[in-house]
């Protein structure tokens, strides 16, 4: 088995806590899904969220997934100007027998435009 990373954003409609949990579960849920992955794939997690962002922390939505023995940080984005605002970004290292090519990266609604390449 083999050590590979997944990537995965989400634009949010606002900065509130519930919002952001829901948008962040389902992001890191769509990446779950179509990779064919469990919690017990999982290694560990980032989360960054553009500088926006303030209501809540995004691996709280993790945890309410019932994600709760995999190291999980959080930590803030590059405030560039013109970048693309209230986004929530996911890097998951993971077990898996697929090959880098085979890894489906997940960028959900207005947020496919930040990864055109590889953005299912």
């Amino acid at each position: 088995m083999a050590v590979r990373a997944v990537r995965g954003a989400v634009q949010l409609e606002r900065d509130e806590a519930g919002h952001l949990e829901d948008q962040v579960a389902a992001l890191l849920t769509a990446i779950l899904e179509r990779n064919g992955l469990g919690a017990d794939d999982l290694i560990s997690i980032w989360f960054t969220a553009t500088p926006d962002l303030h209501s809540a922390f995004p691996a709280a939505a993790a945890r309410g997934l019932g994600i709760t023995d995999v190291p999980l940080i959080c930590a803030q984005e590059l405030d560039i100007a013109g970048a693309m605002p209230r986004v929530v970004r996911i890097l998951a290292h993971i077990e898996s027998d697929l090959p880098k090519s085979g890894i489906t990266h997940v960028y959900l609604g207005a947020a496919g435009a930040l990864r055109k390449d590889i953005a299912q």
